[in-house]
């Protein structure tokens, strides 16, 4: 099969980091965007080299999904195995600690908990984690166990590029109350959350008569009774809504016949939120309160993967009375930050479906002015301080890297303090490195130095001078088109030319 352009830097990534000593690399992928697919191109690539993988998960099914995709695209398979199953201690005994070469972990969220360092932790083996897109506090969990993100594909890049159906979003004013529901574990127990939302079921399915009527819905509940109670009540409104459940004697019948159209409505207690597909399903209801982001998304997942005729999945935000902080929103599926999930949220009303995307953009470039703004005299007299070296956060402004403005270490070698050897290269590059916070942070910018030489962009020091003159957005320049008007500057006794105004000029134009 021919690999997406995505998913052949994601395995050439993963391969890279191996190979520079980084054995335990993350690949962090949204549902719907083949994962499978590329960890078993990964397998395929550690059988052909002699190697003996082994994929592990939590979930039967997801093994299964695993190893027919193997079979049916690679033609080879491999071992696999349960969490539950390899961490017995006579089983895992049975291996020696060399027996497999690599592991590969499916949903790696999961990769903290006990049963999962108890099989990492027998055998010396190079490992790759895949999980769906986390926010920054799982990466930053996640780091405790890994070296790297090997590849991140985010959902809006995803959605961008057509590989995953556009969201839109909703919000259904709704008061439901939440503010006497325990929060176990870190997340609202499902019994409370079942009791907070009966009474209002009757409504919720009025809201969908006016919104779901001709859509393929899913709806995700706290407890299988109350997700029974649910399909009684939309079908006495005319949808033609069924239940699955774990202990379903019928299940795959039942969501074949959804899949097949003759249910438009599909409730569940969980049980949908991984190693399920149904790409035409084109609306999501979570009616499971979470402050999970990875739950989260793998509840609105089910929703994103593109189908023929398919226009968009729409996501309906129930107005949720919460004193607890945290409770995820469409917002968390896009967002990089809390306060850009704070104005995305704002801008979901009741009055219309609104584009997801269009909002993340929307509140990016916002927040990108806010912080131009707030730093820019900050940045100014810092201009005349460095002797002649560029701030770092100014060059990320300069040459539109949002990341880089917003950055926060997540693996723990990140956090550690810059290397001597990127000191020195950064300093080479015209960067102040004084203001150089960790070893992280050094080796993004380094990575973006080095792709700008190759590309034949604008340097540091030249984006330094140009903008100290009054040149805008001199990081989109070609190093040529910088070099040529600092000439020109130059051999005017460096006075910038009556005839060019800087707040308006662009090379070529």
């Amino acid at each position: 099969m021919e690999l997406r352009p995505y998913q052949k830097q994601a395995i050439e990534n993963i391969h890279h980091e191996w190979e520079i000593g980084r054995d335990k690399t993350l690949l962090i992928l949204p549902t719907g965007c083949g994962k499978t697919v590329c960890f078993g191109q990964v397998a395929k690539d550690i059988v052909d080299a002699g190697g003996n993988p082994l994929v592990l998960a939590h979930r039967d099914e997801l093994l299964e999904q695993a190893d027919s995709k193997f079979k049916n695209m690679f033609g080879f398979t491999c071992d696999i195995s349960s969490v539950q199953s390899m961490c017995r201690e006579k089983r895992l005994n049975a291996f020696s600690t060399d027996f497999y070469s690599h592991i590969i972990v499916d949903e790696a969220h999961h990769v903290l908990s006990d049963s999962y360092q108890k099989v990492l932790e027998h055998f010396n083996a190079k490992v790759l984690g895949v999980t769906a897109t986390p926010d920054r506090a799982d990466k930053k969990n996640l780091g405790k166990y890994f070296d790297s993100i090997a590849y991140e594909f985010s959902m809006v890049d995803a959605v961008k590029q057509g590989y995953l159906s556009k969201i839109v979003a909703q919000l259904i004013p709704l008061q439901i109350d939440l503010t006497n529901v325990d929060v176990k574990s870190g997340d609202y127990d499902a019994n409370g959350s079942a009791r907070a939302i009966e009474p209002y079921l009757e409504q919720i399915a009025d809201e969908m008569v006016n919104y779901c009527k001709d859509r393929k819905t899913v709806v995700f509940l706290p407890l299988i009774e109350t997700s029974k109670r649910f399909v009684e009540i939309l079908n006495r409104k005319n949808f033609t809504a069924a239940e699955v459940n774990g202990n379903s004697e019928d299940r795959e019948q039942i969501l074949q016949d959804f899949a097949d159209g003759k249910y438009n409505v599909l409730c569940n207690s969980m049980l949908l939120t991984e190693g399920w597909d149904c790409p035409s399903v084109d609306c999501v209801i979570v009616l499971r309160p979470t402050k999970s982001r990875a739950l989260f998304q793998q509840m609105v997942g089910r929703g994103t993967r593109p189908s023929p005729g398919k226009e968009n999945l729409l996501l309906l935000d129930f107005l949720w009375n919460v004193e607890k902080h945290s409770l995820c929103r469409p917002s968390c599926l896009v967002s990089k930050s809390d306060s850009i999930a704070k104005r995305i949220d704002k801008e979901i009303n009741p009055n219309e479906q609104k584009d997801l995307l269009e909002l993340t953009e929307e509140a990016e470039q916002k927040e990108i002015k806010d912080k131009e703004e707030s730093l820019a005299e900050q940045l100014r007299l810092q201009r005349y301080k460095k002797k002649g070296m560029v701030d770092p956060i100014q060059f990320a402004f300069s040459i539109r890297v949002e990341d880089m403005v917003n950055y926060e270490p997540e693996m723990t070698w990140e956090m550690g303090p810059p290397s001597d050897k990127q000191l020195k290269a950064l300093s080479n590059f015209g960067i102040d490195v004084t203001a150089i916070p960790n070893a992280g942070f050094a080796s993004k910018l380094l990575d973006k130095c080095f792709a700008r030489v190759k590309q034949g962009m604008s340097t540091a020091k030249q984006i330094r001078f140009l903008e100290s003159r009054g040149f805008k957005d001199v990081g989109t320049w070609k190093n040529s088109e910088a070099s040529k008007m600092i000439t020109t500057i130059a051999n005017n006794r460096w006075l910038v030319p009556f005839s060019i105004k800087p707040e308006t000029y662009k090379p070529g134009a």
